[in-house]
């Protein structure tokens, strides 16, 4: 397994360092050797920062440590894309394609917050593997007066993260109420669309995301490894390579953005099982996702104006900040 790499030439004061080894042992499961051997320092010096983060009040069910480069991170990306919220989450030094982990705890934290605050009886949730791992993460918390609803058909058994998982947990591990759209992601053809819609469940389905106030989703990047790829939903006239290949950057509830943010007109368009897109705005929405691939989709996504959050990693992050100031690699193949 690759080393993370020693974080010992970054310039940072103790308390930043008590902050992220309190996040690395306690969220990251890291021990308190690994992170002196991350750090570069001695394992009693280790032992010292995460002692101090828990007399400090930094320690509660998750890590409330706030860590100095993502804030500045998380005011740039809300003030570059307009955002109301940014979550930008401590790097766990994970060697997937992507960050679950990081993302699961953060995205948790989120929806933790939403039901404690009480002021949404409805909530849209998407599917995929961010909010596989958001659920997984979820510890159990009595909310029965909210309902949850999956925003987007899905079913399909090759789809990664299945739907029916992602709201099953929800409800087991709230007691809420949670209902699934049970249709798969594109209908046939319009038509079948229609005929879909007008049975009593799909339309009541519909109603119930009509009503829901804030919605937690992911964004898939138009790539051939991504699990919307895997899926096998698409027809062979109009490929995910040909979409790509047509500018289109991120996929959103089953709807394709260009790199401006702009909606793309597809074969799909009166197909997709799932609200318009652009039908959420005035909504709160998250977005949450991260990952080597996803800072251009992430772009696109965040340019439409649908998206009022975002939680994402410590590296996407600066992926898309990095795009802002022209400074890296990446800022090309973001704005491609």
């Amino acid at each position: 397994m690759r080393k993370p790499a020693v974080l010992r030439d970054t310039p940072m004061d103790d308390a930043e360092i008590a902050a992220r080894a309190a996040w690395l042992h306690y969220a990251g499961g890291m021990t308190q050797s690994a992170i002196a051997e991350r750090f570069g320092i001695p394992v009693t010096r280790a032992h010292r920062m995460i002692a101090r983060a828990a007399k400090d009040g930094l320690v509660r069910v998750f890590v409330d440590a706030s860590v100095a480069g993502c804030i500045a991170l998380e005011e740039r990306l809300a003030a570059r894309f307009g955002l109301h919220a940014c979550t930008v989450a401590p790097d766990l030094g994970e060697t997937g394609a992507m960050p679950l982990r990081a993302l699961g705890l953060a995205a948790a934290s989120l929806l933790m917050a939403i039901l404690e605050q009480g002021s949404h009886r409805v909530i849209g949730v998407g599917h995929g593997a961010t909010m596989a791992a958001m659920v997984a993460m979820l510890p159990s918390r009595a909310a029965p007066d909210v309902q949850f609803v999956s925003i987007l058909g899905g079913l399909t058994r090759k789809f990664a993260a299945n739907p029916y998982d992602v709201i099953h947990k929800l409800a087991e591990r709230t007691g809420a109420e949670a209902f699934l759209m049970p249709a798969p992601m594109f209908a046939n053809s319009p038509a079948d669309k229609q005929v879909l819609l007008a049975q009593a469940g799909l339309a009541e389905i519909m109603r119930t995301i009509d009503a829901a106030t804030v919605c937690i989703l992911g964004v898939g990047a138009v790539d051939m490894d991504g699990s919307i790829a895997r899926a096998n939903v698409f027809d062979a006239e109009t490929s995910l390579r040909a979409l790509r290949a047509r500018g289109a950057r991120a996929e959103v509830l089953g709807q394709f953005l260009d790199a401006s943010g702009a909606l793309m007109s597809t074969p799909y368009d009166n197909r997709v099982m799932a609200p318009d897109l652009f039908a959420l705005k005035g909504r709160e929405v998250w977005a949450v996702a991260g990952g080597p691939t996803k800072a251009a989709a992430l772009s696109a996504a965040l340019k439409s104006g649908v998206f009022t959050g975002l939680i994402t990693d410590e590296a996407t992050a600066r992926r898309l900040v990095g795009d802002a100031d022209g400074l890296t690699p990446e800022a090309d193949a973001i704005a491609s």
